[in-house]
């Protein structure tokens, strides 16, 4: 169809899953418990896009820690260091560090695998499997354990995001999303993300999209300037066939750089601002699918919220979802499709 709807990755928390986290960090849960929490944590993530109408879902990402710092818990080599801030509002500079202190490696992977599993079974729908890339699994980590440069760091973070990958498609997912926002985050040389990410998809026989966007760490931005044009002479080369960017939240302005971008890519654009309390109506997502159609031809435009919702109030995002349904299907009419 024309104008398909995806979603960039997570999904907002309901509050028991709060609940249940609070009981897991007490000791309070066993192995079944924790199983029963993710299925159905899982399964309300992919009723609530299904309900809205979504076309491609996504697992909802329900037991992931904020957004990346979960995984270092599957990664060995490494040591949790306090973060440099605790007093006040929690903000980037809360985040947990890591020290390295040995060769890394993931042998048992970093569960995103039996995260699509478990999702496979719960949803008849085509379901999209979301990978943290490599740069941005490098942010946090501190050279150490014999690693003398980032690059050499960086090839052993694409390895395990390459074996992650190719232990999807080998399980079934035919659509993978690596999503990388720190490549976006920062104004100035043109970031060369395209060359780790190509490496990191390599071999993977699926559809690959690359997210980026600015960060929503506490619903807040992390870049003071935000604008793709940094960004824009690596996504040439990238091993993907789709993009997804955010333009919601930032305005389109800059959506016309994608007229000199090549065609032979798919566009995911973000119409719902994901940092915004208030839900869009489906005129003003309309709207904004209109003004994406000036510059991006229709059949390579998929539509999505600009980042994940896993800072938003869930009963928010059901109703941001309804909102991207109902304005996709307003344009599509428009087009015949």
């Amino acid at each position: 169809m024309l104008l398909p709807t995806s979603v960039v990755g997570s999904h907002g928390l309901p509050g028991w899953v709060w609940l249940a986290r609070e009981a897991m960090e007490a000791g309070r849960l066993g192995a079944t418990d924790v199983r029963e929490l993710m299925e159905d944590a899982t399964q309300a993530a992919l009723l609530d896009q299904e309900r809205a109408g979504i076309d491609v879902v996504t697992t909802g990402e329900m037991m992931r820690v904020r957004f990346i710092i979960g995984f270092y818990d599957r990664i060995t080599g490494i040591r949790r260091l306090a973060p440099p801030r605790k007093l006040g509002a929690p903000l980037w500079d809360t985040n947990t560090p890591f020290d390295v202190v040995e060769r890394i490696g993931a042998p048992d992977g970093l569960g995103i695998v039996e995260e699509w599993k478990l999702a496979r079974a719960l949803t008849t729908k085509r379901l999209k499997a979301t990978v943290p890339g490599p740069y941005t699994l490098l942010v946090p980590l501190r050279l150490g354990g014999g690693y003398r440069d980032k690059e050499t760091l960086l090839a052993d973070l694409v390895a395990i995001v390459n074996a992650e990958c190719r232990a999807l498609v080998a399980a079934g997912c035919d659509f993978i999303q690596i999503d990388e926002p720190q490549s976006g985050m920062y104004a100035g040389a043109a970031p060369q993300f395209n060359k780790g990410v190509n490496r990191a998809v390599d071999g993977v026989n699926a559809k690959i999209a690359v997210h980026i966007c600015f960060g929503n760490l506490y619903g807040r931005p992390f870049a003071a300037v935000r604008d793709f044009r940094n960004v824009y002479p690596a996504l040439h080369d990238l091993s993907a066939s789709q993009i997804v960017l955010e333009y919601a939240n930032r305005g389109l302005d800059d959506v016309r750089l994608w007229k000199e971008f090549p065609t032979d890519k798919e566009l995911g654009a973000g119409v719902v601002d994901v940092k915004a309390f208030r839900a869009e109506t489906a005129a003003e997502v309309a709207e904004r699918i209109r003004r994406l159609l000036e510059s991006v031809a229709p059949d390579k435009l998929w539509l999505n919220p600009d980042c994940g919702f896993w800072e938003t109030p869930r009963w928010i995002v059901r109703q941001k979802l309804t909102a991207l349904v109902e304005g996709a299907r307003t344009v599509r009419k428009e087009l015949g499709g």
